[in-house]
């Protein structure tokens, strides 16, 4: 389901905070498109955070550290590989203006993002965008084996201990499927939607009300870290710390 398109420079921030808010999202037909489009899917994948699948391989992955997991430390970086064309993906949805308010509600507290390294080397990683106790997944990307699995295997560790209740997937595939994700209904969705956002959602929707984030994106990295000093950046999160974490309830 789809709704008008606006003009490019109508994507700002404020406008796309509303729109997650009313349960839809933007789009655009492919990278070199000016335009974007609001989706409503019928069927919307979400992933329950306390019904995540931690397989025997993954969480080997995870307790091997065969990667540097971090968390907004690349956000720029990591949407840009998403938008990146590669073997596998020859275009992708991502164009100019998602690209640039992304970056935009970054700056505000709000768009978030994963990654995974090999070195110095960026090869995997996921933004998207936080609002209330909820989470809205936008897209992830590897450029080595097992690193967006295990990008998303952070992100819901990360959740659980910052207090989401809401992972938003938008649209179904094997992969997430292979994770844990799940089609519910749209009225459904809307209905997990409301809870996760509070009381202040219609009136965010309605743009009377003021965007927030209930839920601590970043309560991970405090995870164990000394209060005296406090942190001023947010370290690397051990892949083991991160199995532990989903095998409590996995």
């Amino acid at each position: 389901m789809t709704r008008p398109t606006p003009r490019a420079s109508d994507l700002d921030p404020d406008l796309v905070l509303r729109a997650y808010a009313m349960g839809v999202f933007p789009m655009s037909e492919h990278r070199d498109d000016p335009s974007v489009f609001w989706v409503e899917p019928r069927q919307r994948a979400i992933l329950p955070l306390d019904g995540f699948h931690l397989t025997r391989s993954l969480r080997k992955t995870l307790s091997a550290d065969r990667f540097r997991i971090t968390a907004d430390t690349a956000f720029d970086q990591v949407i840009a590989l998403c938008a990146e064309s590669a073997p596998d993906r020859p275009d992708t949805w991502i164009n100019p203006a998602i690209e640039r308010v992304f970056v935009a509600l970054h700056r505000r507290g709000f768009a978030h993002s994963v990654e995974c390294w090999d070195g110095d080397r960026l090869v995997g990683g996921l933004y998207g965008l936080a609002l209330g106790r909820a989470f809205f997944g936008e897209s992830m990307v590897s450029r080595a084996r097992d690193a967006s699995k295990v990008a998303i295997a952070a992100l819901v560790a990360r959740l659980r201990v910052g207090g989401f209740t809401l992972l938003d997937c938008q649209f179904m595939t094997d992969h997430l499927a292979s994770l844990g994700a799940v089609e519910i209904p749209r009225d459904r969705y809307l209905s997990l939607l409301s809870d996760s956002l509070g009381e202040g959602s219609a009136g965010l929707a309605a743009g009377a009300g003021a965007a927030s984030v209930s839920a601590d994106f970043g309560a991970l990295d405090r995870l164990g870290a000394s209060a005296d000093p406090p942190p001023t950046t947010s370290p690397p999160v051990s892949g083991k710390v991160i199995a532990q974490l989903l095998t409590q309830t996995s």
